[in-house]
């Protein structure tokens, strides 16, 4: 690993030295496209004003700036499933223009439909708002599917289901996109709620979630609960949803306690896993494996992705503890769908899958479990008969990422004010009354190594190393220029040399 790395940073610094590009940004965006009809009930019978109070652990309840707020104005305010993205609507500009944008935790940049597209319905018409401001700079942001190109400015920005009061957000208004916007999803722009690092077309562009934070005085903590946890793809009724709360936690969102790891570094919400098991069987990996360049908690990706080895390790453990003796290579690495008789179910062959993440308390650990229904996923059904499914776990080559098939078993708690993620059941990963996903510690972490997240030089540190080569690279080319230029004694030297070319980011979910 460390050779290839080193052959990466060379090669890259080459491309800089001799190669002009155009330059783009990329974001970790992952979305499946099929249709889903999915379902889900949410108990919204608390109804209640609270005042600011804390859990005892210094984590404050959901509030607004009067110190009060209306519990229900925020739950179930999510629309979408996990294969399309769950958002929220926004109100933007004046007088206000209603767009639904996707929510991801795993982007920094609020960026919203400026211009038509085939693929969707309404766009922010920037012409159409009194209050709206281009500060004359253009953004670029390339995804792993898809891309887009605007101009970056500000604008006020009200959440109909949120904190109360209107802010004033940075907005990428986008012009042009190719890929982005997909046939059969509902969402006209993304709402990036990552650090200030990951913001494009650099930190100096505040995140939605920091502006709403200083200008609306509530707490610096938000809570993410998705509602699509093993519900049928046949359903008619509509769509699962969710609740983003903004401002602290809703205890009716959740059952239990809430399990906290430390977020050990602020671009990703980027954690430390120690182990995982398949069944009840430690994969016995080194726990630098897991953390192989990063683990990261993202809305944004559907799956949940490992890196090659720790993937391999969990099919081949999956293979010899499952029912099923053989089965198609193709279903592992997402190429195909498995299918089974309706109303025979196939989760009764597959084991659980549980991760083991560092506690607060940095000597133990605790474990977050999802069951069979949680990554073996219901995606279409063929001819009424048959009933099919794909594998919600994929291989990733840009670290571990902790997506919408394992956050959808949970209520989590992205307590920025004390650097910290926090985990509990949520009240809506239940199918025909049995709960999908577990959650158990506190374990002794004294098995596994002080600091599982050192297995890879981290990209801020790449990047040093990238500008250091790159350095490098422009005074030889300043020693060959003197060569040519220096003999040559009646050429003109009013000719100006310029470097263009600048570094690309890849970070692909």
């Amino acid at each position: 690993m460390a050779h290839t790395t080193s052959v990466s940073i060379w090669a890259f610094a080459f491309s800089l030295c001799f190669g002009v590009t155009k330059c783009y940004f990329s974001i970790p965006l992952k979305i499946y496209t099929g249709k889903y009809n999915l379902s889900s009930e949410v108990d919204l019978t608390p109804l209640r004003l609270g005042a600011l109070t804390s859990d005892g652990n210094g984590l404050s309840l959901a509030s607004d700036p009067t110190g009060k707020v209306n519990f229900l104005d925020m739950v179930n305010n999510l629309q979408g499933d996990s294969g399309r993205g769950y958002y929220i609507e926004m109100s933007i500009g004046t007088p206000g223009q209603k767009l639904n944008i996707l929510v991801d935790t795993g982007s920094s940049n609020f960026a919203v439909a400026a211009a038509p597209h085939p693929f969707i319905t309404h766009y922010f018409n920037t012409a159409l708002s009194s209050t709206y401001k281009s500060d004359g700079h253009t953004v670029g942001v390339r995804y792993t599917q898809g891309n887009w190109e605007g101009e970056l400015g500000i604008d006020h920005v009200s959440i109909p289901r949120g904190p109360n009061g209107t802010i004033i957000i940075n907005i990428a208004a986008i012009l042009s996109s190719d890929g982005f916007f997909l046939p059969g999803v509902n969402w006209q722009g993304i709402l990036g709620l990552a650090y200030p690092m990951l913001a494009r077309p650099d930190s100096s562009v505040e995140p939605f979630f920091n502006s709403v934070v200083q200008q609306l005085g509530i707490p610096d903590i938000f809570s993410l609960q998705m509602c699509g946890a093993g519900l049928s793809a046949s359903s008619t009724a509509d769509p699962a949803g969710g609740s983003l709360i903004m401002g602290g936690i809703e205890p009716t969102l959740y059952r239990g306690s809430v399990w906290y790891t430390p977020i050990i570094e602020e671009w990703y919400y980027q954690v430390e896993v120690l182990k995982l098991e398949v069944g009840n069987q430690n994969l016995d990996l080194d726990c630098r494996e897991y953390n192989m360049d990063k683990a990261i908690v993202d809305s944004g990706t559907t799956l949940l992705r490992l890196p090659v080895n720790v993937f391999n390790a969990v099919v081949e453990a999956i293979t010899r503890s499952s029912l099923i003796q053989e089965f198609s290579s193709g279903f592992w690495d997402g190429t195909k769908l498995a299918c089974w008789l309706k109303g025979e179910t196939p989760w009764r062959f597959f084991p659980k899958l549980s991760i083991y993440l560092r506690a607060t308390n940095t000597s133990q650990s605790f474990r977050i479990t999802i069951l069979p229904q949680l990554y073996i996923q219901p995606i279409t059904d063929v001819d009424g008969t048959l009933d099919c499914f794909r594998f919600g776990v994929s291989s990733s080559a840009n670290g571990l990422v902790i997506g919408a098939t394992v956050m959808e078993g949970f209520y989590v708690v992205f307590d920025r004010a004390q650097q910290r993620l926090g985990f509990a059941l949520s009240s809506c990963a239940v199918n025909g009354g049995a709960a999908l996903s577990e959650i158990a510690g506190p374990f002794s972490a004294a098995d596994v190594a002080s600091d599982c997240s050192n297995g890879a030089l981290k990209e801020p540190l790449l990047w040093v190393i990238s500008y250091a080569l790159m350095a490098v690279c422009a005074v030889v080319l300043i020693i060959l220029l003197l060569l040519l230029v220096l003999p040559c004694r009646r050429r003109d030297r009013s000719g100006e040399i310029t470097d263009e070319s600048s570094l690309v980011r890849h970070r692909i979910k």
